[in-house]
């Protein structure tokens, strides 16, 4: 990889995890309802990224199941648990979209795996799991099965992009936001208050922290990574993406006084392992490099 190439995915890298960390604040700190946030920042993706909606995508209705996937329900159920949980724990925890994409290949694609990957799947989960239970009770906090509920949403649609012709990352994006924004909305004034109080709320902070989601996040990031997998092995560039959890662990204590506890050192450690397994002998039926070989020109 050139050296350009890789100072740009460790930006972006680091973007991620920042961004979980704003996230964090913004629907904790901030008071912004969680799923009232996911609109606003899936709208305002689709609104930035209009020009590229046309021509329409001709599996409008698969085009729709994989904004639910990725959009509404994968930011909604994300947001919510960034409310409840720390951003340390969420940027280990949304890595297991690796290992339940292998199982959902597994299960709806016919893919076979060997003891190696199998290994990193039990392995992905037993550090999450090391991380989520509280020994007291045995039980998982509600912030953390709301993170795992994303991760699943997301590798769902994921293996749903297998059977969709390819489209570019712009214009994915912006029919995610278009689809997006409307059950996000009708979700948050259903169950939550005090929208009108964040918007008008006058915080810089607030509106800095959507503009960065939006174009830094959504546009740069994404729009780089896409660019990225075109352009090399999926094996050479899935592995590298683990510095985000890397960072989110490092920024999230860093920036909001999170607890560096035993129990998430070794449950981050066991599940990034595993995740990392899984990376370097990849899916044959599907990549595990978000959307793969289906995002186009």
């Amino acid at each position: 990889m050139k050296p350009a190439d890789f100072g740009l995915l460790f930006a972006v890298c680091l973007i991620w995890a920042l961004n979980l960390v704003i996230t964090r604040w913004t629907v904790s700190a901030a008071d912004v309802p969680p799923i009232f946030f996911a609109g606003v920042r899936l709208g305002l993706v689709g609104l930035c990224l209009s020009p590229f909606i046309f021509p329409a995508p001709r599996q409008i209705g698969l085009t729709f199941l994989i904004a639910m996937g990725m959009g509404a329900v994968q930011f909604g159920l994300l947001f919510l648990g960034l409310a409840n949980a720390s951003a340390s724990a969420a940027a280990v925890i949304g890595q297991l979209g690796v290992p339940i994409t292998t199982i959902f290949s597994m299960m709806f694609l016919g893919e076979q795996i060997g003891w190696r990957r199998g290994a990193g799947i039990v392995m992905s989960f037993a550090g999450v799991m090391i991380i989520a239970i509280e020994p007291e009770g045995f039980s998982l906090t509600l912030g953390l099965i709301f993170l795992i509920l994303a991760a699943v949403s997301s590798s769902a649609a994921s293996v749903l992009m297998k059977r969709i012709e390819p489209m570019s990352a712009m214009k994915l994006q912006a029919w995610v936001g278009m689809f997006s924004v409307v059950p996000l909305m009708a979700m948050s004034f259903a169950t939550e208050t005090g929208q009108a109080k964040a918007v008008m709320s006058g915080d810089p902070l607030i509106y800095l922290s959507t503009a960065f989601a939006v174009l830094a996040v959504s546009i740069f990031g994404h729009g780089t990574f896409y660019r990225m997998i075109k352009k090399y092995d999926v094996t050479l560039i899935s592995p590298l993406t683990l510095m985000t959890p890397i960072w989110g662990l490092v920024l999230g204590i860093a920036l909001l006084g999170e607890p560096l506890t035993a129990k998430l050192i070794v449950g981050a450690v066991v599940a990034l392992v595993g995740v990392g397994v899984i990376m370097v002998r990849p899916n044959r039926r599907f990549p595990e490099a978000l959307v793969g070989d289906k995002i186009g020109p």
